[in-house]
């Protein structure tokens, strides 16, 4: 006779012994992306942002499971997870989607991918291909996933984010319009910024200086 296992013996593995991204293109995709999603929310401690997490839907099931290229959960509080349980995080589904394409992305992988999301709820689900330009998007209405007629210049219900196709690029501005940007271009706008205050507080060190020589107290101004 074969011992059934309990739910609470079952093994839900943190890795799926995929790589996260195939070449380097996806990969900054799919970093940027999460990264420009965690600075919008950071001051909302109950939204919870991953990349490439495994996401299990159904307790007791190991095999049902994603790991998307970037997930929004609103609801649930941040902090480090090995996975993402859907039945531990009061049954609440990823409401955003997102995958980036590479060349080794096959149809019956990303239609597999869509299925689960149909099945387990997801509110918005975007693919992009950075190699062709090309961004896809599905909206729930009526408990199914439909196509969004038109991508190139739209506003994600959800995330208030705006995508907008270019010829040779996507480009993503966050709620307030600032444009999604890489880690590198974030430190070098940083040290834009400090170059110019040190500028200004030198100009204004000088002033000061002068203002002196004349007899003037720049406090008193």
């Amino acid at each position: 006779m074969v011992q059934q296992l309990s739910k609470t013996d079952v093994i839900y593995p943190d890795s799926d012994g995929q790589p996260m991204a195939d070449n380097t293109k996806q990969f900054r995709w799919i970093v940027t992306i999460k990264e420009n999603l965690e600075f919008i929310y950071k001051d909302d401690p109950n939204v919870f942002v991953a990349g490439d997490l495994l996401w299990y839907a159904v307790e007791g099931n190991p095999k049902v499971r994603q790991a998307p290229d970037a997930m929004v959960i609103f609801g649930r509080p941040k902090g480090d997870r090995g996975s993402y349980k859907q039945w531990v995080e009061d049954g609440i589904a990823p409401q955003v989607v997102f995958e980036i394409l590479s060349p080794g992305n096959r149809g019956g992988e990303m239609a597999r991918k869509f299925d689960f999301y149909q099945t387990y709820g997801v509110q918005e689900y975007y693919v992009y291909d950075p190699d062709n330009v090309e961004l896809i998007g599905w909206q729930r209405a009526e408990h199914t996933l439909r196509p969004i007629p038109d991508t190139s210049d739209w506003t994600s219900p959800l995330l208030k984010i705006k995508f907008k196709l270019q010829p040779d690029t996507l480009e993503i501005y966050r709620p307030d319009g600032t444009p999604f940007c890489t880690l590198a271009e974030s430190e070098d706008k940083l040290n834009i910024t400090k170059d110019k205050l040190n500028m200004a507080e030198t100009r204004n060190e000088l002033l000061a200086a002068k203002l002196k020589e004349l007899g003037i107290d720049p406090s008193e101004i």
